[in-house]
């Protein structure tokens, strides 16, 4: 299928760009817009807690139960991101890592079920990280990035349990990791593909690895390396504050000189 570009933007109807979030909800919401510059989805979602005052008409909002910490969203983005997504595929983004350039939309991005920016390769001595239950090493992943509604269904369908890994004795829970390494070989044999490292590195990036150098990518993940030139709504919010406090501080100097 070719996507038709309509007054400028990519037209992306089988798609749902989609957030969860109970934290950093105004920076989430900007780097929703900032997604859709240059693209109509067929939906888009604000997964929090309570709907946010002022939330565009151009974004739904659906309702979870208050995501207390990092555990809560990683078990969520597994078990129940697909109860809110109504199209066949969802873009996931978040207020550190959203679509910076449509103009780099590729069609195969939709012949898998899974893409996101790719992992680095795991340090020298650990052979935990980024590793399927055989041992391989699993180069793509990241969180922010597009699932397929079968693979978001899957998990809680199939009545997958919950595991994390153990590294540096500790248990880590990673939605991520969980979907693309743990359960790969699940997702696999049911048919659903994750997309190689040689797409992924059109796609987004995030690490700063080697065979992203030189290549623009549709989306990011945090502000590394060459991802510093992207918005960072966080700043922008600081950059604010100092504005109003300087503003403060002129009409308080402006009204004592004036006596």
């Amino acid at each position: 299928m070719t996507h038709k570009i309509v007054n400028g933007k990519l037209q992306l109807p089988e798609v749902t760009l989609v957030a969860m979030t109970s934290v950093n909800v105004k920076e989430t919401i900007k780097a929703m817009l900032y997604s859709m510059k240059g693209i109509d989805f067929g939906d888009a979602v604000l997964i929090t807690d309570k709907k946010p005052f002022g939330l565009p008409k151009s974004i739904r909002y659906s309702h979870t139960s208050k995501l207390d910490n990092i555990d809560a969203f990683n078990y969520k983005m597994v078990y129940e991101l697909g109860d809110h997504i109504n199209t066949d595929f969802a873009m996931i983004v978040h207020a550190d890592g959203y679509i910076v350039h449509p103009e780099m939309w590729r069609e195969e991005f939709l012949d898998y079920d899974y893409i996101g920016s790719p992992w680095p390769m795991p340090k020298e001595g650990d052979t935990t990280t980024y590793r399927d239950v055989n041992g391989n090493i699993c180069r793509v992943g990241n969180s922010v990035g597009i699932r397929s509604k079968r693979l978001m269904d899957y998990p809680k369908k199939a009545g997958i349990p919950w595991e994390g890994e153990e590294a540096y004795g500790k248990m880590w829970f990673h939605e991520d990791g969980f979907i693309c390494c743990k359960i790969k070989h699940i997702l696999e044999k049911e048919g659903m593909k994750i997309a190689p490292l040689e797409v992924a590195v059109y796609f987004g990036h995030e690490h700063m690895i080697p065979e992203v150098q030189g290549i623009t990518p549709f989306c990011f993940h945090k502000w590394d390396g060459t991802n510093s030139v992207y918005p960072n709504f966080f700043n922008e919010g600081l950059w604010n504050k100092a504005n109003k406090g300087l503003r403060r501080l002129h009409g308080k100097l402006h009204k004592a000189i004036r006596g």
